[in-house]
């Protein structure tokens, strides 16, 4: 059976970082909600409680999940899983949406040329993406946190761009990078970028990549 746009069809992207161990469930429960599928990738997140700074365990395991599904579909998820996972609770996890223009490799859907982005209505949150080179992640964490972020999530990655690729004995070297993922409120995200870009020097060619995306209906922030 052939896609076909469905007209007036919205879709949300889901994001969910929760601890090491919660992901497969977490998927399982979003699944009983009617989200086809999801992808996990691993990462750390970035304690800000002292008693963890203590005791030298600033980083904790975590499990990032992406979902996609049509808006109603992500909303009903999302609360479920915030019930489910108790994400109203201190350290149990964190979760918002984005709002998509277009979605192709799921069910009932093909690229529509005439979609256009859709807006987040009182933006109140948004999500600050950061991607340097490997071991540089925690200079962006400490530039967040010093312009007022709670601390972030690290994602593992590659980069191929026109700055990146090496050559050892003929063979290209894609260097390991670190993606940031810090959500801050509206008003301080500003304040968070400028942070950012002057303690990384993200404005010079090849010192990173920054982008902000508006963020919808966040679970689990304090």
């Amino acid at each position: 059976m052939s896609n076909t746009i469905i007209e007036g069809m919205d879709f949300d992207m889901l994001f969910l970082v929760v601890n090491n161990g919660t992901g497969s469930r977490a998927l399982q429960i979003a699944k009983k909600c009617g989200i086809s599928g999801g992808t996990v990738f691993r990462g750390l997140g970035t304690a800000s409680n002292s008693a963890l700074k203590f005791f030298g365990v600033e980083d904790v395991k975590k499990e990032i999940l992406i979902m996609a599904a049509r808006k109603e579909t992500a909303e009903e998820a999302l609360d479920t899983l915030t019930e489910k996972l108790q994400l109203k609770k201190r350290n149990r996890g964190i979760a918002f949406t984005i709002p998509l223009a277009n979605l192709l490799g799921n069910r009932n859907c093909v690229y529509n040329q005439d979609a256009h982005s859709r807006k987040v209505e009182d933006i109140m949150h948004q999500a600050i993406f950061t991607i340097v080179d490997r071991g540089q992640a925690e200079e962006v964490i400490d530039a967040a946190v010093a312009a007022g972020s709670q601390g972030g999530t690290v994602i593992n990655a590659r980069g191929s761009g026109s700055h990146e690729t090496s050559r050892l004995f003929s063979m290209d070297i894609e260097p390991e990078k670190e993606v940031v993922m810090i959500l801050t409120e509206q008003h301080t995200t500003d304040a968070v970028v400028s942070s950012i870009s002057n303690a990384l020097k993200i404005e010079q060619p090849g010192n990173g990549v920054l982008f902000t995306i508006d963020v919808s209906n966040t679970r689990g922030l304090f």
